[in-house]
């Protein structure tokens, strides 16, 4: 099982995320919306035993509900060219919070330390050669995207089956926040 910790995010973003992926880049693959999330642990290929480890260390987290709000666009790069392009997150102390305490229980069931910062977003399209001034422009275009706080109610394991087109991404297990 390929598995990842991440929030879900309610249809109406999703659906303001897709119009903003309308622009269409060539080179662009845009992510389908209904595969749009903020991962706060990529955890990987994982067998059973390990998933069940892994669902108690999570199902023993406490943490309180909060509100957060994506804003800006912006790209990763790799030797200088675009790699994925996605919508950011305001700075969220909550957020950070949540995904220290999910960082701290998956250490210690046994997984090794995430070795990237963690940088909140939600990935709307990985960048195959795009033509990077049709990046510059896009990002320029949507950088005051503003979306309206969204409530976080609870954070979800997926498992992720690598597809043709895309992944398919299935909720396994949602865990509640207070």
């Amino acid at each position: 099982m390929r598995l990842f910790v991440a929030l879900d995010l309610p249809w109406t973003l999703r659906e303001r995320l897709a119009v903003l992926a309308s622009a269409g880049i060539a080179g662009a693959r845009w992510v389908p919306p209904e595969n749009y999330h903020l991962t706060l642990r990529f955890i990987g290929e994982t067998p059973g035993h390990r998933a069940e480890e892994i669902d108690l260390a999570l199902s023993g987290l406490r943490a309180r509900g909060f509100s957060l709000t994506l804003a800006g666009v912006g790209t990763f790069t790799k030797a200088g060219r675009s790699t994925a392009l996605w919508v950011g997150v305001e700075r969220n102390p909550q957020l950070d919070h949540l995904q220290t305490k999910i960082e701290t229980a998956l250490q210690r069931c046994g997984l090794e330390p995430e070795r990237r910062r963690f940088q909140p977003h939600v990935t709307l399209a990985r960048l195959d050669n795009a033509p990077e001034g049709k990046v510059v422009s896009f990002v320029q275009a949507h950088n005051l995207f503003r979306a309206d706080p969204m409530p976080v109610e609870h954070f979800t394991l997926f498992s992720s089956q690598l597809g043709k087109e895309a992944s398919v991404y299935t909720p396994e297990v949602e865990y509640e926040l207070a």
